[in-house]
């Protein structure tokens, strides 16, 4: 059997939980790095990725590499790959070029390179050649160039996989879906774990957290890249879409509450949940947390408040986090809270001691996930003039 190397990158500080979802999904060599993990399998199981990965942002095919010393070197090693044999002159085609300590003096123009050679091996075999198109592209060709290493990718995502099809609507600065999935994960969550997301918004981590519990493959609504490949399997691209299916468990009340004081918030997270099917699965309450009480005897929080640009936000969160400190401390005896922040000063201002500090990149944001495990009078810091 054919093995294949695939690169799935994901948001920096998943790769361990993205690593052990490809494992369970039946990937082969998995080998975590920096931003991603790359497995080995078959076309079948990249179909299984894509359709079924919570954490990865896209599943990339390598298709070819090898030593260069400058652009000349890049362009013969894209020419001697058989395009016409991935995708057909149909097709429009794009390419994005990604580098690391390389010494080429102009990544665009090594894009540039790279398209030249694509369209010159289709003239070459095909006597036409694909169009480009920088928008929304049939295939993605992917160039990532290291020192004296440059490596050839296709894109058999297409959009990115964070866009499950279910977000209709969106509050201010929605948390990626990749990016939820895998702090979800991180906590252990499971799903007769009560869970509370205390400053809902758009309602991305309950979405997320039911449709784990519910067993709803999260690219079960959308279209891939991979199905304008040459070598797409439209019989085994069904049966996997069928198994999918038949898993997918109807909306039923779970252990999931949000809040939101925003009555907006509120409306985009019931148009998201109505929109996925799940409207049925989720206690939304508009209230202001401070002043909402534990709904279980212990669970798992999960939130990602304002970080804080402006100096009267950062000002306004200095007030913020000892209320929020306050109210784990009151309230919610016995849960276990996840907070995502890039403003470190939440660990100092909360005054609760964290058991756990996970770096995380939320976008171009370096974050900390910071575990903070809430048990009466223990954890406390007591300002010392108090």
């Amino acid at each position: 059997m054919l093995v294949n190397r695939f690169f799935a990158p994901c948001p920096r500080g998943l790769e361990a939980v993205l690593a052990d979802e490809l494992v369970t999904l039946g990937a082969a060599d998995v080998e975590p790095v920096d931003g991603g993990v790359g497995f080995g399998g078959n076309l079948e199981l990249m179909m299984r990725v894509n359709l079924h990965s919570r954490i990865a942002s896209r599943v990339l095919w390598r298709i070819g590499g090898g030593r260069y010393r400058d652009e000349r070197d890049i362009y013969r090693l894209a020419r001697g790959i058989d395009w016409p044999l991935l995708f057909s002159v149909g097709r429009t085609f794009k390419v994005k070029t990604d580098a690391v300590k390389s010494p080429v003096r102009s990544i665009d123009y090594v894009s540039l390179t790279v398209k030249d050679a694509i369209c010159d091996v289709f003239r070459e075999r095909r006597g036409q050649r694909p169009n480009i198109d920088t928008q929304a592209p049939d295939m993605r060709v992917h160039v990532f160039l290291s020192g004296n290493e440059v490596t050839f990718y296709l894109d058999t995502s297409g959009e990115p996989l964070f866009k499950r099809g279910w977000r209709i609507a969106t509050g201010a600065a929605p948390l990626r879906e990749n990016l939820a999935a895998g702090i979800l994960r991180l906590a252990h969550w499971t799903p007769d774990t009560p869970l509370l997301d205390p400053m809902c918004g758009s309602g991305t981590f309950l979405v997320e957290a039911a449709m784990m519990a519910l067993d709803h493959a999260p690219g079960l609504s959308r279209r891939f890249a991979f199905e304008a490949l040459e070598s797409f399997q439209p019989a085994t691209w069904q049966r996997l879409q069928a198994e999918a299916q038949a898993r997918r468990q109807p909306a039923r009340k779970l252990p999931l509450w949000g809040v939101d004081r925003d009555p907006e918030a509120l409306q985009a997270a019931r148009q998201n949940l109505a929109h996925a099917g799940l409207e049925a699965a989720i206690h939304l309450t508009q209230a202001d947390f401070l002043r909402t009480p534990a709904p279980a005897p212990s669970g798992i929080i999960v939130s990602n408040p304002p970080y804080g640009v402006r100096l009267d936000e950062l000002d306004m969160l200095a007030a913020f986090y000892p209320q929020l400190g306050d109210w784990l401390k009151r309230e919610m005896a016995g849960w276990t809270a996840y907070v995502l922040t890039a403003d470190l000063r939440l660990a100092k201002m909360v005054r609760l001691s964290p058991s756990k500090r996970t770096p995380l990149r939320n976008g171009a944001l370096d974050c900390r996930l910071f575990e903070i495990r809430v048990v009466s009078g223990s954890n406390r810091r007591d300002k010392a003039a108090d």
